[in-house]
């Protein structure tokens, strides 16, 4: 199938309201809206950023259908329809398309701990379903399963729409991999050491930074693809920074709340994280203070932003 996504794509946190019982609409277009300004070139709605296990069906709906209107066709939107359950995960993929969704991003179901062809039949019912493109997702540390490079190209080669993976393996290597084994029939997507995966041959990228940090997350990618690797390198050094800032306290799921904090800092609210995940507030005084620490870097950041003309 013949490759429609590229570039760096924002994976989208979820906008609640202050009180956590509604999806915020106004906030949700503000911030679309922030997005398209900043270049952004794609975005990734319901992803493990957004929270996809804490919305009901209606808001789900409600989301998709905003972003979709609210986009307009101006940048891809794709939408996360994971669920361990393979009819849930269909139903759910077939009423993104029908709100008008250009792709899912799809993590294979998880608790089971399913066998290849367990994860094989449910990709496979996914696509018999609707004709949109898919990006697997790679997550083992989220998902608790590792679909290998092997298990991919399969899947890849058998069903065309199964065009993308996302891969955050952890393992450097896989990008590399995955393409050897593939080919063509699949397109890897970085979700981490984004410089790394692009030298071994990833032709885009997937990350929560692009929630306050959009224009140097976008960024990244058109200097990776003219040459200009050490700017790169520059860039991600700094976002690494203050990744180990929120990754030593919380390195599971603490990004979620941080990214929302860190998006009112940028001027967007977007409120805060539904539980069971910690609140920033829980998070008391530690949070203030690594929020403090990575707003440094962040204002570093704007700075080399500017100097190499992002």
């Amino acid at each position: 199938m013949t490759a429609t996504f590229s570039g760096s794509y924002t994976v989208a946190v979820t906008p609640f309201s202050d009180d956590l019982s509604r999806i915020d609409v106004d906030r949700l277009k503000a911030f679309l809206d922030w997005q398209l300004e900043e270049g952004v070139p794609g975005i990734i709605m319901l992803g493990t950023t957004g929270e996809f296990l804490t919305v009901t069906p209606e808001e789900r709906r409600l989301l998709v259908d905003e972003t979709v209107k609210h986009i307009d066709g101006r940048i891809p939107v794709l939408v996360g329809t994971a669920d361990a359950s393979t009819t849930k995960a269909v139903a759910q993929s077939v009423e993104a398309r029908d709100l008008g969704a250009d792709g899912l991003m799809i993590v294979p179901p998880y608790y089971y701990t399913p066998t290849d062809d367990e994860i094989y039949r449910h990709y496979a019912a996914i696509v018999e379903a609707m004709d949109l493109p898919i990006m697997l997702y790679n997550n083992p540390v989220t998902s608790n399963v590792d679909m290998s490079a092997a298990l991919v190209a399969r899947l890849a080669k058998d069903f065309p729409t199964i065009s993308y993976i996302k891969e955050s393996s952890q393992d450097i290597a896989r990008v590399r991999d995955v393409i050897d084994l593939a080919g063509d029939a699949i397109t890897v997507y970085a979700g981490e050491r984004v410089v790394d995966s692009f030298l071994l041959g990833a032709e885009g990228y997937v990350n929560p930074y692009g929630n306050y940090i959009p224009r140097a997350s976008a960024g990244i990618w058109g200097l990776l693809t003219s040459g200009r690797i050490e700017e790169a390198r520059r860039i991600d050094g700094l976002i690494k920074r203050f990744d180990a800032i929120i990754a030593a306290g919380h390195p599971t799921y603490g990004h979620q709340a941080y990214s929302k904090r860190l998006a009112a800092r940028a001027g967007y609210p977007m409120g805060d994280v539904r539980p069971p995940l910690t609140t920033f507030p829980q998070l008391g005084q530690e949070g203030e203070e690594r929020l403090a620490r990575i707003g440094a870097v962040i204002d570093e950041l704007d700075d080399v932003t500017r100097q190499i003309g992002l």
